[in-house]
């Protein structure tokens, strides 16, 4: 197996990989590709993705087809009011056989981890899950085991129904890089996907793409992007606004401005550049941003959404980048 380099035919390589895998997972997942892509920037940039959709758009079978393309391992996890810390993360059991103790490893420890419903469970066990995303790692009876690389999460929570779930609270709604919606396709995409789904399993037939040795080097190839400082400055500019801003009880953090560094970057690869343009970042703002943004009482009042405020951000603030620059990235 090649090592990918940082160098052009690196960059090549990694853009010709993820293309398959792009072109592969949009076979299965029809009339998604902005939502594919966007899954797929958050497991370049080693972020999470918050799936805030309908039940049966999708949400499962995306998961599914990601990591069949990976050649990663899959698990999935149903929330549940009972579910406890131990059974995302795993325990001690004592083997009779052997008179010791033994650990049982909880499905946490995987590499593509879909978390269905998140929110139907109590904040304890919310908790468990989104400290083993931020670490890496996780602790058992004071054991810690490190997760295995590469590792995303894909949580879903449903924005319809209330009754009986336990909301994200925006703390840990901002331990997610992206957060994506998937929504009901097009007639016609819907009729493809009865013609792939109603007499089988596109899923089963898939071959991995990749290695996850081959993962884990295109990831790293991420942060050899160019990310020129115009688009940092603007960055800056607009999380400052936020935080200025008086229509905003709670603006974007830090690790709100590092997201869109990270994504932006593996958004560019993705799409076979070695460079940012300012529209990755435009792209990225709804997805990186809007579940990390709460608007004060008065304005949700007026009908006003956190996508509603970043739009109008995306008009007013300024972007200035370098004109020769600009031309040498275009060509």
């Amino acid at each position: 197996m090649a090592v990918l380099n940082p160098a052009a035919d690196g960059f090549n390589e990694a853009s010709r990989l993820m293309s398959l895998i792009k072109t592969q997972i949009e076979s299965v997942i029809i009339g998604k590709q902005e939502a594919v892509e966007l899954a797929l920037t958050a497991f370049l940039a080693r972020g999470h993705v918050l799936l805030e959709d309908l039940p049966g758009t999708g949400k499962t079978t995306l998961a599914k087809t990601m990591a069949r393309s990976l050649g990663c391992d899959f698990k999935r996890i149903q929330f549940t009011p009972d579910l406890m810390p131990s059974d995302i993360t795993g325990m001690n059991f004592y083997n009779t056989r052997t008179g010791e103790f033994e650990f049982r490893p909880g499905p946490v420890l995987t590499n593509v981890l879909l978390a269905d419903e998140i929110n139907r469970t109590t904040p304890r066990t919310q908790s468990a899950l989104l400290e083993a995303m931020e670490e890496k790692q996780v602790t058992v009876d004071g054991v810690t085991r490190p997760l295995q690389q590469p590792f995303l999460v894909l949580a879903t929570q449903n924005p319809v129904e209330s009754e009986g779930t336990f909301p994200l609270p925006l703390a840990q709604q901002d331990r997610f890089l992206l957060r994506i919606k998937l929504g009901y396709p097009a007639k016609t995409d819907e009729a493809t996907i009865l013609q792939k789904h109603v007499f089988g399993d596109p899923v089963a037939s898939l071959a991995p793409v990749l290695s996850r040795a081959q993962v884990l080097q295109v990831q790293e190839m991420t942060q050899h992007v160019h990310l020129e400082e115009a688009l940092v400055q603007y960055i800056l500019d607009f999380v400052e606004a936020t935080r200025q801003s008086e229509v905003v009880a709670l603006a974007l953090s830090p690790r709100a401005s590092i997201g869109m560094v990270k994504a932006a970057k593996a958004l560019a690869l993705l799409k076979g550049r070695d460079y940012v343009l300012p529209d990755d970042i435009k792209l990225l703002c709804l997805p990186v941003f809007a579940h990390r943004i709460k608007l004060k009482q008065a304005e949700k009042y007026k009908g006003w959404q956190a996508e509603d405020f970043l739009n109008q951000l995306l008009t007013t603030i300024p972007l200035a980048l370098k004109e020769r620059q600009t031309k040498d990235r275009q060509q």
